[in-house]
């Protein structure tokens, strides 16, 4: 299926900060003479240019910028770049004074060393790490020596997907200051002639209109945006910059045969995009996650986006949902028709879902395949037609079938590859692996919902991509001697506005024409396409040598594959993922890519040494000490000795900092009058205390929850649970499996692991449960604190997690080598204090209460002091149930 794929550049050049993590502001800076406004801080950026070169939708992107030291000293200058998640970077070079200093790509455990030392020297290392949803960003820095100048050049390459009939690039300016000179530059070149060719310019004004400039003719397109020096000024006195926006450039390709091949020294690409086709009637079945976690906002965005969807069901279409929860409830009992009668039901029933209690994944898709798999058998669905589930979690597995690999099993074994599973997780407490093995095993993809305010939007947007479906079980075949290294050839469905690319090596060179055919079943019988190309014409047709770069088929081959191969890779095991781990390392070695199996390496100079800088690119579950990207969903918990963790959404980072407390001393967790929300905990010591100083830990015992408008208090230790509510008191263990729900509460009891606590509108907490061995002469069990769902408290919540649930700030800058070669130091100023602050790492139990995932964070000395508001003894309480009153 055809996925948004877009290319991405977002420039932002940072000079004299001693960190590259934060933007220069030209209006503050303290300069020593009078510099011109192209100067920022002693650095000018005189020049940045951006080229594109597309030859047959395969992506070829130069980024340079030339820089020099105005200023009496050596400066710090850092070189900023994001691209697409789906790029591979293939170059990078700085060149400082003439002296050019080249990347090289090698496998990432060889760098992983390099890395490591040039971390723990406190030296700045290139990176590449999440930003946004579809975004990396590269960012490299060096010092410059006053008066030198520096050239920075990436290059990055991509095969732009279609998607909703148009191939889009997307280029996101921010050089933050006035340029000399600044140009964006895209030549387009496609054998089959462009259709049609756009530019968007989000900061466009009436002067700058003269300086963007699109044009295509025949097989050629070329857009490009020169703005002058006093262009680019957001006033005319001004010496800020107005370029600050999105430049975007969209085209397609004519297509007067529903399918293109080319070849080009012995690599042949297939493009198959028919149109005009009838579309196929779709089954489609909606399994809809209504867990007590989807309230509130998530769940009104959900319904708002199936109204949506419901208004674009076609009439031949059969559809129904599935809800699950702790249960599963069905819509109808059976697939039904998309009748005017059937839609107003169905309406009715989305905008009257609720939301309470766990989450049952399993029995909720194994509905929804029996169900579809049952009305095939009965014959209710259309010959030909084709059948989907598409399902919506924002949580795990916590009832019923928890086990992830258990429910990957059960699904692969009910779908029998017969029909395609498309996995939605909204937010960032989903199991993503997961939902991206289980849909890839069955022949269809996961996507994250963002839990931002156009999620109804971004559900609607996956919907339009599945929505008509023009062939199924599309095969595409070729001469079977004459080729080798064939890219994926089947698919299980063409989508309209999509297209298929298929890549190959071509072994028999001597013959004069390669055959390609198609096959498909259609809406209204079986359809098969064949194209006839001479190979001899081909050659000749394609030496445009002004647009096209180099080896581009051949290239296009190895990032096609590539991709492929790590995608085969998510699911494998043993000796498999072995193979297919070796064939696609060898690739990226070989063509140079960045890939999560590969480093590129920089040597640059360093304080008179050469050191080395990392470009790395991870993968979804993949991330070095200090590219850690915490999800954009904010979390805060406390766990262990106990550690407070705070994850700073703004920063893209994580704080931490441990409490030092007496055993049974009470500490207020989160306090929040507007609402009447408390959690409180108190301290509990080890069995038997060590008699040298520093070594004895802490944990909490006990948790107490209040709710004062709900008249609700909560007692957790890690032997009960036990709920005052309205007077009567109920007690659990936690060798229980239940779920409460009442008057907005909800509470869930997962034995022997965790508890979910959702009051109302409110945040939601998950409590974890340590046990150790019940004979174990110093340890005891205690208990981990979770928050969920933050941001649904007021602005009023304190206590030494709720202060930080409102946004604030803090700049990291001098990373030095710390007492631990592996844990640097550094200086933050954070609430208008300087601390020493340490690298490090911490335990989320959440997913795995056994081993825990580390989550790297600046770690902040001295029971949290100057980053926590007073002192710690501040939040001291004289009970588990101390509250303030609710604000009038």
């Amino acid at each position: 299926m055809a996925v948004t794929i877009r290319l991405y550049i977002s420039l932002v050049l940072l000079s004299g900060l001693g960190t590259s993590h934060f933007l220069i502001n030209p209006l503050r800076n303290n300069r020593k003479r009078s510099l011109p406004d192209t100067v920022v801080d002693g650095i000018e950026i005189y020049s940045t240019k951006i080229n594109c070169k597309v030859t047959s939708r395969f992506a070829h992107n130069v980024v340079t910028t030339r820089a020099v030291n105005r200023a009496d000293t050596a400066k710090e200058v850092s070189f900023d770049v994001e691209l697409p998640k789906t790029a591979f970077i293939t170059n990078f070079t700085m060149t400082i004074d003439g002296v050019t200093y080249p990347g090289n790509v090698k496998e990432k455990e060889v760098a992983k060393k390099q890395y490591e030392k040039a971390v723990s020297q406190g030296k700045t290392a290139g990176l590449v790490k999440a930003s946004g949803r579809k975004l990396e960003k590269f960012t490299v820095s060096v010092n410059v020596a006053a008066g030198s100048k520096v050239t920075f050049e990436l290059t990055y390459e991509e095969l732009l997907k279609r998607h909703k009939g148009k191939y889009e690039m997307y280029i996101k300016v921010q050089p933050k200051q006035l340029i000399n000179h600044f140009e964006i530059v895209a030549d387009i070149y496609e054998p089959q002639g462009i259709k049609e060719l756009n530019a968007d310019v989000s900061f466009i004004t009436n002067d700058l209109m003269n300086v963007l400039t699109k044009s295509f003719s025949g097989k050629k397109g070329h857009v490009s945006f020169k703005p002058s020096f006093d262009q680019q000024r957001s006033c005319p006195t001004c010496s800020t910059s107005l370029l600050n926006g999105d430049f975007i450039i969209t085209y397609d390709v004519n297509r007067e045969q529903p399918g293109n091949v080319q070849i080009v020294n012995g690599y042949f690409v297939h493009f198959f995009a028919p149109q005009n086709l009838p579309i196929v009637p779709k089954n489609v079945v909606f399994v809809i996650d209504i867990s007590g976690s989807m309230s509130g906002r998530k769940l009104a965005q959900t319904k708002d986006a199936l109204l949506h969807i419901l208004n674009d069901v076609k009439e031949d279409d059969f559809l129904n949902f599935i809800l699950f929860s702790s249960d599963v409830t069905v819509w109808k009992e059976n697939m039904v028709q998309a009748t005017p009668e059937n839609l107003k039901e169905a309406r009715n029933f989305v905008e009257n879902m609720q939301t309470a209690g766990l989450t049952n994944i399993n029995d909720g898709l194994l509905k929804g395949i029996e169900m579809v798999n049952r009305a095939r058998e009965m014959g209710i669905l259309l010959d030909r037609s084709t059948s989907i589930i598409i399902m919506l979690t924002d949580g795990e597995a916590n009832t019923g079938e928890s086990r992830v690999d258990k429910i990957q099993e059960n699904v692969k074994n009910a779908i029998g590859g017969k029909f395609p599973l498309y996995n939605l997780g909204f937010g960032h407490d989903v199991n993503y692996n997961f939902l991206e093995k289980m849909a890839l095993e069955n022949h269809g993809v996961a996507r994250r919902i963002y839990e931002d305010s156009d999620a109804n939007l971004q559900m609607q947007g996956f919907y339009d991509e599945v929505a008509n479906p023009l062939l199924i079980d599309v095969d595409l075949q070729y001469p079977q001697n004459a080729i080798s290294d064939v890219t994926q050839n089947n698919y299980q469905h063409f989508y309209d506005g999509s297209e298929i690319v298929v890549a190959g090596k071509v072994v028999d060179l001597e013959s004069n024409s390669f055959v390609a055919d198609v096959k498909g079943h259609g809406a209204l019988n079986d359809l098969t396409f064949t194209e006839e190309v001479d190979m001899k014409e081909m050659e000749e047709a394609l030496k445009e040598q002004e647009y096209i770069f180099g080896d581009y088929i051949e290239r296009l081959w190895a990032y096609l594959t590539i991709e492929q191969l790590l995608e085969k890779r998510k699911n494998a095991e043993g000796e498999e993922k072995e193979n297919l781990t070796a064939q696609a390392l060898d690739l990226s070695l070989k063509y140079h890519f960045v890939t999560p199996l590969t480093s590129m390496v920089v040597t640059k100079p360093e304080d008179n040494e050469e050191t080395q800088s990392i470009a790395d690119k991870p993968g979804e579950e993949d991330a070095t000490q200090l590219n850690y990207q915490p999800p954009s969903n904010p979390y805060y918990f406390v766990d262990g000795d106990p550690h407070f963790i705070i994850e700073v959404p703004e920063k893209d980072d994580a704080l931490c900092f441990n409490i030092d407390a007496q055993p049974g001393v009470v500490l207020n967790l989160i306090q929040d009058p507007d609402t009447g929300i408390t959690v409180n905990g108190e301290i509990i010591g080890e069995k038997k205390a060590s008699s040298e100083p520093n070594k004895n830990k802490s944990y909490f015992g006990k948790l107490g929850i209040v709710a004062l408008q709900m008249d609700l208090q909560v007692e957790v230790t890690p032997q009960r649970i036990t709920l005052w509510s309205g007077g009567r008191k109920s007690s659990f263990t936690w060798m229980d499996t239940v779920t409460i729900t009442q008057n907005g509460l909800s509470v869930t009891i997962n034995r022997k692991k965790n508890m979910v606590v959702s009051i109302g509108d409110g945040v939601t907490f998950v409590i974890v449960l340590h046990q150790v061995w019940k004979k174990h002469p110093i340890h005891q069990d205690f208990l981990g604190l979770y928050t969920v769902d933050s941001h649904r408290m007021s602005t009023k919540t304190h206590g030494l997690l709720g202060q930080f649930f409102h946004p604030f700030d803090f700049e990291v800058f001098d990373v030095r080598p710390g007492s631990d070669p592996k844990k640097p130091d550094a200086t933050m100023i954070v609430k208008n204090h300087k601390l020493t602050v340490t690298r490090g790492s911490q335990k989320d139990y959440r997913k795995d209460s056994g081993q825990g995932t580390k989550v790297f964070c600046w770690f902040v000395h001295d029971n949290g002091s100057g980053l926590i508001d007073g002192v710690h003894t501040d939040y001291i309480v004289p009970d588990l149930f101390y509250h303030s009153p609710i604000q009038s």
